[in-house]
């Protein structure tokens, strides 16, 4: 069941993702880190149906990460990226060549080798006062580097920035919903009576904000990859660190996890670079008009609605 909700919010966030790029790609280039990316945000429908799309997969996350631990659920997020092709080979009707079917396979195997060569269990400790201190003064530190590191440099390295500190800020919220979840697990009407609920809401929004930047600042191979690699690093530190995860590292297991991470993360950065991929942005005029037709396709009574950045937003630097 764990495998099944994890696998499903790796869907949903794929989803979100386009839908929510869709939303903010032709924000205003000042808008970054303002409060008025969200109020545009706020008023685009695709952005509020990605919003949508993010609740159910925070459900399934939530209820994934209730019955297993940090260490199983979040590199299964990670399967996003070949969701992501999926969706728009099938939905887009784009075409899957040989270098994303191979990504496809690298990050599938990778990602099942080391759930097998890991085997982790455990994660049942409650972190104490000093544990959550630690993570999350670590996971602060991280974000404001990250985002300090964001404010120069091109958009690639802007977007990617941004992707990190926000995946840093999902992997602690991830290990909250856990928290809250174990402790609402008996008496749910007491969630308000613990500070990580309202930590939740704080960290949660504030990630979802970060996210938002990095889709807003530059093409989605480098934002997604970031996005979508760091944290499943950052939560495997912070389920180790306070929650007691415990993996299979003796004789040749861990050799074996390290060369089946490197191999999904060697499959995912692949499938993030694929111009299938990169091409959501609309960098690529031949993308923005394959997706016109798409819709056009769809809803032949209306005139067609252009979909991601044929809007008539700022085009973005190739990478």
């Amino acid at each position: 069941m764990v495998y099944v909700l994890a696998l499903t919010s790796a869907l949903a966030n794929a989803l979100t993702s386009i839908l929510q790029r869709m939303g903010v790609e032709d924000a205003p280039e000042d808008a970054t880190l303002h409060l008025r990316l969200l109020t545009h945000a706020l008023r685009r429908g695709v952005w509020l149906a990605g919003f949508a799309v993010m609740i159910g997969s925070f459900l399934c996350q939530a209820v994934a990460l209730h019955i297993g631990n940090l260490s199983t659920v979040q590199p299964i997020l990670t399967f996003e990226l070949p969701l992501l092709v999926l969706i728009l080979a099938t939905w887009f009707g784009f075409s899957i060549g040989g270098r994303e079917w191979l990504g496809c396979l690298a990050a599938a195997g990778g990602l099942a080798g080391f759930l097998v060569f890991a085997r982790p269990i455990g994660g049942d400790l409650v972190p104490t006062a000093a544990q959550w201190l630690t993570a999350g003064g670590a996971c602060a530190a991280f974000v404001a580097v990250a985002v300090f590191l964001a404010r120069r440099g091109p958009r690639w390295w802007r977007a990617a920035a941004f992707g990190a500190a926000g995946a840093v800020g999902f992997a602690f919220t991830a290990s909250l919903i856990k928290a809250v979840g174990n402790l609402t697990a008996g008496d749910p009407v007491r969630i308000l009576d613990h500070w990580q609920t309202y930590a939740l809401a704080v960290c949660g929004v504030g990630s979802l904000f970060l996210a938002q930047n990095a889709f807003h600042a530059g093409p989605i191979a480098a934002s997604q990859t970031a996005l979508v690699l760091v944290d499943p690093l950052a939560s495997l530190a912070i389920g180790i660190g306070i929650f007691g995860d415990n993996l299979r590292t003796a004789g040749a297991y861990g050799p074996l996890e390290a060369l089946s991470l490197l191999v999904m993360f060697v499959g995912a950065i692949s499938l993030a670079r694929s111009p299938l991929i990169s091409g959501v942005k609309g960098e690529e005029d031949h993308y923005a008009e394959l997706l016109s037709t798409r819709s056009r396709s769809r809803r032949p009574e209306r005139p067609a609605r252009p979909t991601l950045a044929a809007e008539g937003g700022p085009d973005l630097e190739a990478e």
